[in-house]
């Protein structure tokens, strides 16, 4: 069943957060009425979705709070090995995933970039995320990429891959040349309403593009 609701463009300098814990109906009206304007959730890696990571009905109950949705994908355990084979599988797990929660076609789906293997070369990393990238993309999905620690490649070599939609970590990572974030990640996370999350601030890039969320208007 797909979700209520419908594809906007993310305002500038809304503030959400992103987090790894179960976001009730209760928490996500809590979180609405102190301001935030969005939540991601994760999408399971291996496998269907998993207890403890976005289900449909805590999807519904996050925007029927007011709040806008993005979906994540979770990333191996760090010192993993990148490869157009794993980003490829990667990629067509995190469509079925998002279709089984109910997103529609146009949302933001994200690949979290971190914790590469060191000494992996830079063209396995871009192998990866470029396979990823088409089979999320051929979903009818816009992909977004997550910076995180461990990312290995540089700013120019990120600016190069096909995303348009760059996701700041609260890490020391690579500008993105000419284009920059649409979303950045806050230092520290913290803990809010009884859950862990990382605070994000939502912006347009230097190329005037916005992350693209799932919102019921009107809310």
């Amino acid at each position: 069943m797909a979700l209520p609701g419908g594809i906007e463009g993310a305002l500038s300098f809304a503030p959400g957060f992103d987090s790894d814990s179960v976001v009730t109906a209760a928490v996500a009206q809590q979180f609405f009425g102190q301001g935030y304007k969005f939540c991601i959730r994760y999408l399971t890696l291996l496998g269907p979705q998993s207890a403890g990571d976005l289900s449909a009905a805590e999807a519904t109950d996050v925007l029927d709070s007011g709040l806008a949705l993005m979906p994540v994908q979770h990333v191996r355990t760090a010192g993993w090995f990148p490869s157009q084979d794993l980003g490829q599988q990667d990629g067509e797990q995190a469509v079925e995933n998002a279709q089984t929660v109910g997103f529609p076609a146009g949302v933001n789906v994200w690949c979290d970039l971190e914790g590469v293997a060191p000494g992996t070369p830079a063209q396995d990393a871009t192998d990866h995320c470029n396979a990823w990238f088409a089979a999320v993309d051929a979903a009818g999905y816009i992909p977004g990429l997550y910076v995180g620690a461990g990312a290995i490649l540089s700013g120019q070599q990120l600016y190069d891959l096909p995303f348009q939609h760059y996701w700041k970590s609260q890490s020391t990572v690579p500008d993105i040349p000419v284009r920059g974030y649409q979303l950045v990640q806050l230092f520290p996370a913290i803990a809010v309403n009884g859950i862990g999350i990382d605070v994000d601030i939502a912006q347009n890039d230097n190329e005037g593009g916005q992350a693209q969320w799932l919102r019921i208007a009107g809310l």
